[in-house]
């Protein structure tokens, strides 16, 4: 008479979903930080000084532009609008021009090449922005570009390169290198190659890097007032924004009113590129 051996059940070992309740409670909070600034901003751009200064955090009694207005009129933000998105647009077009197919060759290189020209890149995070300062001055004044937007459109993109190229090199080289062959057995050019498979497989590092750099271009403050200049026909919005404040009547719902102005093109640009920031970011969680 035989016997048969009866398997006693695996047992699965099932991770815990329970959310921990003071991670939860941080996370909250740390939402609450950042909602509260942005409320105070959007309720007090429609109120004056007395009102801001008695009631905070208090609804307008009134939905009036006066602010948006009179901000908009008198440091003639729209030719400083116009100023900051020429300047940011040409900027960033010319930064991924250059750092896409840089990022390429470096990830593709063979040998300790391709290291070193990484390096010599990443050695531009250690020239802090003070000390480039005069000699980008000097530079301009040489050039006969002082005081003009066309120098801010060469400078942005040098001061960019760096970092575009090191976040855009990781994402080249997460690209199987089989797909480069097997198109290269095909007749495809290094262009070719460039533009039809490496280009659409990293289109979220590229969204990284343009959002980054945009953030970067469009708040600029201390180069772009020194070598763009304060001239209303030159400025940028971000420096004429401080022309609201007055050492002796600030009208703070102005003030904020046209900080708002400001901060709605960076909104804009975050909705349109957000889910491809998203993208990389689950990438990298995946890579690692």
């Amino acid at each position: 008479m035989t016997t048969t051996a009866v398997k006693s059940p695996v047992k699965v070992k099932h991770r815990s979903t329970r959310v921990n309740p003071l991670a939860h409670g941080l996370v909250w909070l740390y939402a609450l930080l950042l909602v509260i600034p942005i409320y105070f901003l959007l309720v007090s751009a429609f109120k004056d000084n007395s009102a801001i200064f008695n009631a905070p955090f208090a609804l307008p009694t009134a939905v009036d532009f006066g602010n948006f207005v009179e901000a908009w009129t008198r440091v003639n933000m729209g030719a400083g609008l116009v100023n900051s998105v020429l300047v940011t647009v040409v900027a960033e077009l010319l930064t991924l021009a250059l750092a896409i197919p840089a990022s390429y060759a470096i990830a593709r290189s063979r040998g300790r090449i391709g290291g070193l020209v990484e390096k010599f890149f990443a050695a531009g995070f250690l020239i802090p922005g003070f000390a480039a300062l005069v000699p980008t001055v000097l530079l301009a004044i040489a050039m006969g570009l002082f005081h003009t937007r066309e120098f801010l459109y060469l400078f942005f993109p040098a001061s960019a390169l760096p970092l575009s190229v090191i976040l855009l090199t990781q994402f080249m080289r997460s690209v199987p290198p089989e797909l480069e062959e097997s198109a290269m057995m095909d007749g495809a050019s290094r262009l070719r190659i460039l533009w039809s498979i490496y280009v659409p497989i990293v289109v979220p590092g590229i969204a990284t890097v343009a959002i980054l750099n945009f953030l970067s271009f469009w708040n600029e403050f201390l180069f772009a007032l020194i070598l763009a200049g304060p001239d209303p026909d030159t400025r940028t919005v971000q420096v004429a924004l401080p022309n609201l404040v007055s050492q002796t009547d600030t009208q703070y719902g102005v003030l904020l009113a046209g900080a708002l102005i400001t901060m709605i093109p960076v909104y804009i640009v975050y909705i349109v590129l957000n889910r491809r920031l998203e993208d990389a970011l689950l990438q990298g969680a995946v890579k690692s």
